[in-house]
């Protein structure tokens, strides 16, 4: 299906809950946010009867989202039936990775296509900082788990901020010894209508993939190591806007997402629904579309509806709006 300026839309992400094991400042405060109530919050029927009609109207493929996804009980039976509805291509997860020890092998015999786990720093302190809670061998064992469960590909998502000074080198090469696809992307301000959410951080904390390269390829040349070149030999399958890169012989690639410096709505192929059954046309606008109603009262014809409204208010592009009322726990990223 297309939306009014021409774009086809065939990504849907789907927050299933608001909920996290962690607290990481640029998505939900310290005390957590009011979490949904069970009657707020679409039932796993009710997930699986919208995917039916989506993918009757073109949505081939599928992202789990939270908050973090996996806290969501009878996930796995929820990729099943995804993966069983006609017209779904593949359904993917984005996690902070704690859970992935537990649950990496349930996940890919139920069909899971693919994982995007989330680690914005490798330093123990810094880690407890952004998060609040948790460890980095957390993630790093979550990371092992989908390698050894079979994932393929796997990919690190790192948040930049320049306050964070993180160690970009490092984490890139990271792509180098196991198949991992590791990416940056550009801090977003977003929150309470860009108020930052308290992160203390904003956007003079915004720093250009094309800095972040510059930042590895001097380090690069300080090592004495050849500088990233166009990905070739493994760039990953997927459904983002990511370019990418790779050292030589390496087994991952190292990626970079840009949605600040470098839009790319003109490409924008996907739409968000909410964990409390809200569509969302663009994650930078606050207007949404209530497919809760629909489903609990109405008919399929009812929900497509909403589907389509959907598509005629996605805008042509964010046009630098940042700012929204809902935290990005609640948005689903």
């Amino acid at each position: 299906m297309k939306d009014s300026h021409g774009r086809v839309i065939d990504y849907l992400r789907i927050s299933l809950t608001d909920r996290c094991n962690l607290r990481c400042r640029y998505c939900m405060p310290e005390e957590g946010v009011s979490a949904l109530s069970h009657e707020e919050i679409l039932s796993l029927e009710e997930i699986e009867r919208i995917i039916r009609v989506a993918a009757g109207m073109g949505i081939s493929r599928l992202r789990l989202t939270g908050g973090e996804p996996l806290v969501r009980k009878g996930i796995a039976g929820l990729i099943k039936e995804a993966m069983r509805t006609p017209g779904i291509e593949s359904v993917a997860l984005t996690t902070n990775g704690i859970l992935l020890p537990k649950m990496a092998a349930e996940l890919k015999e139920a069909g899971l296509s693919r994982v995007n786990i989330s680690l914005d720093t490798l330093d123990e302190e810094q880690f407890h900082y952004i998060t609040r809670r948790g460890h980095v061998a957390d993630v790093m064992a979550g990371i092992d788990a989908a390698l050894e469960a079979g994932f393929n590909p796997v990919k690190i998502n790192a948040v930049v901020v320049r306050s964070l000074n993180q160690d970009l080198y490092e984490f890139a090469r990271m792509s180098v010894d196991r198949p991992l696809h590791m990416r940056f992307i550009e801090y977003m301000p977003v929150g309470e209508s860009a108020g930052y959410d308290g992160t203390g951080w904003g956007p003079q904390d915004v720093v250009s993939c094309d800095e972040v390269m510059e930042t590895i390829n001097a380090r690069c040349r300080e090592e004495g190591i050849p500088e990233l070149k166009p990905a070739s030999k493994h760039t990953p399958t997927g459904w983002g806007p990511a370019r990418y890169y790779e050292f030589e012989g390496a087994k991952g690639t190292v990626g970079f997402i840009s949605p600040l410096s470098r839009h790319f709505c003109s490409e924008c192929n996907r739409l968000r629904m909410t964990a409390d059954g809200k569509i969302r046309p663009c994650l930078f606008s606050d207007e949404e579309l209530d497919v809760r109603a629909a489903v609990r009262e109405g008919t399929d014809e009812d929900i497509r509806n909403v589907f389509l409204a959907a598509l005629g208010m996605k805008p042509d592009e964010h046009h630098d709006k940042i700012g929204t009322e809902r935290k990005m726990s609640q948005i689903g990223g």
